[in-house]
């Protein structure tokens, strides 16, 4: 009987709450899910997760790769000695991807909206990442890519000219597009545009330095793309085009530890263990004299546990080296909040300009360039340039690329694979080869494309395959060939 009661009283609620001209998927619509993006509540993650992204592959890849640190100890196949698989940058591939969507549902809310400063948001956002993915893989899905609406499922692979010259005319147009004078309505990790006049005018900012970047990236390739004439159109336009000016401008996140904005790495100690400072890097800032030295590193131990001041270890070790020391390690300070995760440093800006300068495409002189981005890199960490620090040899300009090139790559501690970008373009700085390193001693000059692709698209991969000359690490890419 009271089964029986229970039945009825759902009968009769049912049908007191659902009427007969409504359909099975208006009853099971969830009602939580946001059916229409809105411009606004799109672009806080995508920047928080996307600077994320380029914080780890700074920590688990380029360090690595790049001699700042190494897997410590090793007597194995590891990342430091050139072993790469196609997993490497599995992780990479399918967070871009998936944040790329989002950066496309950005784009396509801004213009249903009409809102001119989202729409150029979402273009500075997706050519910040659509670089980095091609800098690394090479030919990749661009323009099907993210169309998953429209059932794309297995986009084809964009030549790389094809998708920088593509890049590079949105960021002209997204220069255009934004309105200085109105503010965002929602949140922005980067400018606090939506709180600050001047937001928007550092976004207009990051565009331009971007397109700087991207341009000075495919210098080699000046003639098949006009390289050299946008260059000169940005910097000798600084109303139109204005690029960053002080470390103020820079692209950076502000990690606080407080949710939501927490470190990538949950735990300091994960980012210490197994690991050592590289004595590349290490006696690059020793002969320096850079302050910064107590911030990156803690210093190397003897048998003892006595400390012997800042000594790495060799990346690439030769098989059955026996160290009579515990190395220097990495600062888990570097891992704790509250911590700055650098997207696009002023400084690497003015080592940019230093080469252009150097190498006559732009006017301006070179040196100051050079020392603007030496001290810059210096402040941004909140240490003090010491008195006379152009005095010392190994740091006063020399005219040389080397010698800019070098301190690009302290600048770019920790800018996701920047340091390997710049490595593979101009071929600084010089890293020793340890007696280690597999691969023959060379640096990889991309990664394989990871299992996703080649299984899920495999006819367009194959293709790519073929256009790129192979898939394989040491197959480079058009910018570089």
């Amino acid at each position: 009987m009271k089964k029986l009661f229970y039945i009825c009283s759902f009968l009769a609620l049912a049908g007191s709450t659902i009427s007969c001209d409504r359909s099975l998927d208006e009853i099971n619509k969830d009602t939580s899910r946001i059916n229409v993006p809105v411009a606004s509540s799109l672009l806080v993650p995508i920047q928080y997760n996307m600077a994320s992204v380029g914080y780890n592959r700074a920590n688990d890849f380029n360090f690595d790769l790049m001699q700042v640190s190494l897997d410590f100890p090793n007597e194995g196949n590891s990342l430091s000695r050139y072993y790469i698989t196609e997993n490497t940058g599995a992780g990479f591939w399918n967070n871009s991807y998936r944040w790329l969507k989002q950066v496309d549902d950005l784009k396509k809310a801004a213009i249903a909206e009409d809102n001119k400063n989202y729409q150029a948001i979402s273009m500075v956002l997706n050519a910040w990442i659509y670089s980095n993915l091609t800098d690394t893989y090479g030919d990749v899905p661009f323009s099907e890519a993210s169309q998953l609406d429209d059932n794309i499922s297995q986009p084809k692979f964009d030549k790389q000219k094809d998708i920088y010259i593509s890049l590079l005319d949105d960021l002209k147009t997204a220069n255009s597009l934004f309105i200085t004078n109105k503010m965002l309505s929602g949140g922005d990790l980067f400018y606090k545009a939506d709180t600050d006049a001047n937001g928007i005018t550092n976004w207009k900012k990051f565009c331009n330095s971007l397109s700087l970047r991207l341009l000075t990236r495919i210098l080699s390739r000046d003639g098949e793309v006009n390289v050299k004439d946008r260059i000169k159109e940005i910097v000798n336009n600084p109303i139109i085009y204005p690029l960053f000016q002080s470390n103020a401008d820079a692209v950076k996140l502000d990690i606080t530890g407080v949710s939501p904005l927490m470190p990538p790495i949950a735990r300091p100690q994960d980012f210490t263990t197994g690991r050592a400072a590289s004595e590349f890097f290490v006696k690059t800032l020793q002969a320096n004299n850079d302050p910064r030295m107590a911030m990156f590193f803690t210093q190397a131990k003897d048998l003892n546990n006595i400390n012997i001041g800042y000594v790495g270890a060799p990346s690439g070790y030769p098989f059955g080296t026996v160290f009579n020391y515990q190395p220097s390690n990495l600062n888990q300070n570097l891992a704790k909040a509250p911590l700055k995760i650098f997207v696009y440093p002023y400084a690497e800006l003015q080592f940019t300009l230093a080469e252009l300068a150097l190498k006559g495409i732009i006017p301006g002189n070179a040196q100051t360039f050079y020392e603007n981005g030496v001290k810059a890199s210096i402040e941004q960490w909140g240490a003090v340039v010491p008195a006379n620090y152009f005095d010392n040899q190994n740091v006063a300009y020399n005219g040389q690329m080397e010698r800019i090139m070098l301190q690009k790559y302290i600048a770019l501690f920790f800018v996701d694979q920047q340091q390997w970008f710049e490595k593979r373009r101009t071929g600084f700085p010089v890293l020793p080869n340890n007696g280690g390193l597999l691969n023959n001693g060379a640096l990889p000059q991309r990664l394989m494309y990871p299992p996703n692709p080649k299984v899920l698209n495999p006819a367009n991969y194959q293709a790519a395959v073929q256009q790129m000359g192979g898939d394989n690490i040491n197959v480079k890419m058009w910018w570089n060939k």
